[in-house]
């Protein structure tokens, strides 16, 4: 195990360099004047763009700059923006905000997901799997911003269940309605993955053994099938966080959630590439983290695979 987790460590070096500089380069490449607006209605004066330009090595390769940015990184420095702010401090605000989004949206996907997905995988063909297809089904079709605005105005507006949107104070229960939002898309795929994963190894040699021998239910479910019947459904969640801390902009900003959808959407409409590519690798860190916690729960879960 130690082997195989330094082997896949070191196998994250040149990932990680290969897509924060794909990263950095489309950023880049996305063609606009990056000093646009930042003098008001009148075009910045030539002097003004001349000192900017050499403040952040626009003039440079894009091979430079990378090198550059990749150096101050590794110390900590993501650098800063057009008007001067620290993107640290943007990212030390915003990330812990949708990181607790996503964190409860990924627990709604977990408990409903894959409550529905084994209920449904047992007993089969009946009211409940026939009301889980068509109910997943619909929040497939749905998109997320129609599913966020129905239940802001029933929920927040019309029956005042809820509060519309978000407070700064970013308390659980202020996050369970925008979390079903965010994680309601997931939440299907994983019901109906956990509902084929369920019913093919209610099939398999290994539970009508379990049966046989007289084993109670409830075990048999829990320790031989549910156990053997996770790994597609631990790999689902365990890429979703980073996805949905990225595909958070929406839900954000129907709620009014100050977090990173919302800072890089402002970056991108100021053309602020470095934000955007400071959030990003932030992302990057988390998908790539995720992928090895993954890998190491295989074993975990199924004690036929081993790492040597």
């Amino acid at each position: 195990m130690g082997r195989y987790l330094l082997r896949r460590l070191l196998q994250l070096v040149p990932v990680f360099i290969g897509t924060t500089f794909l990263i950095y380069w489309l950023v880049w490449s996305v063609p606009g004047d990056p000093f646009a607006g930042k003098c008001g209605d009148r075009g910045c004066p030539p002097n003004y763009r001349a000192m900017m330009t050499e403040k952040y090595h626009l003039d440079d390769s894009i091979w430079v700059q990378y090198a550059s940015y990749m150096k101050n990184l590794l110390q900590g420095d993501f650098g800063i923006t057009f008007g001067g702010r620290e993107i640290s401090d943007i990212i030390s605000t915003s990330y812990p905000n949708t990181l607790k989004l996503a964190v409860v949206a990924l627990a709604i996907e977990a408990i409903i997901g894959l409550g529905a997905g084994v209920l449904t995988g047992l007993r089969r063909n009946g009211f409940l799997d026939n009301l889980v297809l068509i109910s997943t089904l619909f929040l497939i079709a749905l998109p997320v911003f129609v599913i966020g605005f129905v239940l802001q105005w029933l929920l927040g507006v019309k029956w005042g269940i809820i509060t519309p949107t978000v407070s700064n104070e970013m308390r659980f229960s202020e996050l369970i309605v925008p979390g079903f939002v965010l994680g309601s898309a997931s939440m299907a795929y994983i019901a109906r993955v956990a509902r084929t994963s369920i019913a093919e190894n209610r099939r398999a040699d290994y539970v009508r053994t379990a049966i046989a021998k007289g084993l109670p239910m409830r075990r048999v479910v829990g320790v031989h099938l549910l156990r053997n019947s996770l790994i597609p459904v631990v790999t689902l969640l365990g890429t979703d966080l980073g996805a949905l801390m990225g595909g958070a902009i929406i839900t954000e900003g129907i709620f009014g959630i100050n977090g990173i959808g919302r800072q890089v959407l402002r970056a991108i409409v100021t053309k602020e590439s470095a934000t955007v590519v400071g959030i990003v690798v932030v992302l990057v860190l988390v998908y790539l983290v995720m992928n090895l916690l993954v890998d190491l729960l295989y074993a975990a879960l199924d004690p036929r695979i081993r790492y040597e």
